[in-house]
């Protein structure tokens, strides 16, 4: 049984969600506060954590700080803040998706499973990629550049393997959702995956203003570009 960790004040909707992710077979530990959550986080391990933003003694964006600091586990944003800067920040520091209340149950559920699923198809044991200095080892899901681990969310990590599993082949913005956030692609727009692409080259390239790995072709979309 899949764990999931919840932190969110909202007494319904803990009970609703609750009851949901139980009858798809989902074990639910509940955090209520910044300071509950962050006791239980380091007492279990998790597949997946939900964060509501705005807690009674603090801020899920600190949580995520705190996770993200040792863990690459898959963090969906829950909260009623649904301007274009919230949204952005919650995915630069390392949130994966961002769901705005109000929301329809089923389309939670499905954003749930697709992300579980994401998570465990990217665990395949025994395989490398290799290119321009990268390595991704699939076994650890550790990162190397030049030899020198690099820290990626799990989101990151996933458009790293599709980009060098398609060495030189233009994946145009459509192809790459529908890779990766296969049944929700509708819910995740361009500009979010804009957002994914500019975070991954700060952290990849020599010079993110001038990329030599992931490259733009206009109009069409991107590329991993090896060399040699």
């Amino acid at each position: 049984m899949k764990k999931i960790f919840f932190v969110e004040d909202d007494q319904s909707l803990i009970k609703g969600l609750s009851f949901a992710l139980a009858k798809q077979g989902y074990e639910t530990d509940i955090a209520r506060t910044k300071l509950e959550a962050e006791r239980m986080w380091h007492d279990r391990n998790y597949e997946l954590v939900i964060l509501d933003v705005s807690l009674p003694d603090g801020s899920g964006y600190d949580i995520c700080k705190m996770i993200r600091e040792t863990s690459k586990t898959p963090i969906i944003f829950l909260t009623a803040a649904d301007e274009e800067t919230d949204i952005i920040m919650g995915l630069d520091m390392g949130g994966d998706d961002y769901i705005t209340k109000p929301f329809k149950l089923s389309i939670f559920l499905s954003r749930v499973n697709a992300l579980l699923r994401r998570s465990g198809n990217f665990e395949q044991p025994n395989t490398e990629l290799s290119s321009n200095n990268i390595k991704a080892d699939l076994l650890t899901r550790k990162v190397y550049k030049s030899g020198t681990e690099i820290e990626l969310t799990a989101s990151e990590y996933k458009l790293l393997c599709l980009f060098m599993q398609n060495p030189n082949i233009v994946l145009s913005p459509e192809q790459i959702l529908s890779r990766l956030w296969d049944c929700d692609e509708n819910y995740i727009d361009n500009s979010t995956l804009t957002v994914y692409i500019r975070r991954l080259r700060k952290k990849i390239e020599d010079d993110p203003s001038d990329p030599q790995n992931i490259v733009t072709v206009r109009r069409m979309g991107y590329k991993w570009s090896t060399k040699g």
